[in-house]
């Protein structure tokens, strides 16, 4: 299968690069480049790319509000969005995480790791770079209990005092690697089991959550102290 790409970013120099990365791949095509938020709504409703691939800072329309645009939880049909950045700033990450992006990359990454990103936003296995997942997530956690005028989230528990959540022990284990940008590949590896076992595990976990995608999996996780106590 195909993969169908949409580049938006204000400087050619970038799309040309991009361009020539991800379109000499043989399982990817580019089917439109563009130089402005406005125009890459427009042309990805158009169009529907697999994957829109799209910088924070642009004119008219920024990568954020299109982002919200195309994959935020008012979005008809909603497009799998990856954002491609030079500035990590942590309001950055959090709004286009939440506003539905499926991974935030660095413009100074890898051209591998870009590769990398498009296929696992257009396979459903979001992957956020590396220099920014912990602090991103420990982010999500404190702005989620900012929401609640400084409280933290209410977690039922049992009787006996401990956190009630609607996940198997297992699932639990997924999760936990999940939340510290572990791929498909990696989790099934550290959890000695089949990818097939992981991606069923993953099918569960985000019905269960009402999850669209892994970000809001890992969020979750950090916002329900899942990862606390354990090595990040």
């Amino acid at each position: 299968m195909t993969i169908r790409i949409l580049i938006a970013d204000d400087q050619q120099l970038i799309r040309s690069a991009y361009g020539m990365i991800l379109g000499s791949q043989p399982d990817m095509e580019i089917v439109a480049s563009v130089a402005d938020g406005r125009t890459a709504v427009d042309e990805a409703r158009r169009l529907r790319p697999d994957v829109c691939l799209l910088d924070i800072r642009m004119p008219g329309l920024d990568g954020l509000e299109a982002t919200r645009l195309l994959a935020g939880s008012e979005a008809v049909d909603p497009l799998k969005v990856l954002i491609a950045t030079t500035f990590d700033l942590d309001d950055y990450v959090y709004r286009a995480l939440r506003d539905g992006a499926c991974g935030f990359l660095l413009k100074d990454g890898s051209p591998s790791l870009l590769v990398e990103a498009v296929r696992a936003v257009a396979t459903d296995q979001a992957l956020i770079s590396p220099a920014v997942t912990v602090r991103l997530l420990r982010h999500m956690t404190e702005a989620a209990s900012d929401v609640a005028a400084g409280k933290p989230p209410v977690r039922k528990r049992d009787q006996a005092g401990a956190l009630q959540l609607p996940l198997t022990a297992r699932e639990l284990d997924v999760v936990r690697l999940l939340a510290r940008g572990h791929t498909n590949e990696e989790l099934a590896a550290a959890l000695h089991v089949s990818l097939s076992t992981v991606k069923t595990h993953l099918g569960s976990v985000q019905r269960k959550l009402a999850a669209r995608n892994r970000v809001e999996v890992a969020a979750w996780a950090w916002e329900n102290g899942v990862c606390v106590g354990r090595d990040t």
